[in-house]
């Protein structure tokens, strides 16, 4: 998708997905591993890594 590492970082990092209605949420990784994050559409606390293309 990017060709240099700096616009992959960009475009990925930090970037999480909520399972249950596939809202794309930009968040610090420390923050959803302690399930302190939440969906803004449906309040879930279920989230996955944007998937690397």
């Amino acid at each position: 998708m990017a060709k240099f590492p700096e616009a992959a970082a960009r475009l990925q990092h930090g970037i999480y997905v909520c399972r249950k209605c596939k809202t794309k949420i930009r968040a610090q990784p420390q923050k959803v591993l302690q399930k302190k994050v939440k969906c803004r559409k449906c309040q879930s606390k279920a989230l996955r890594p944007l998937r690397k293309k």
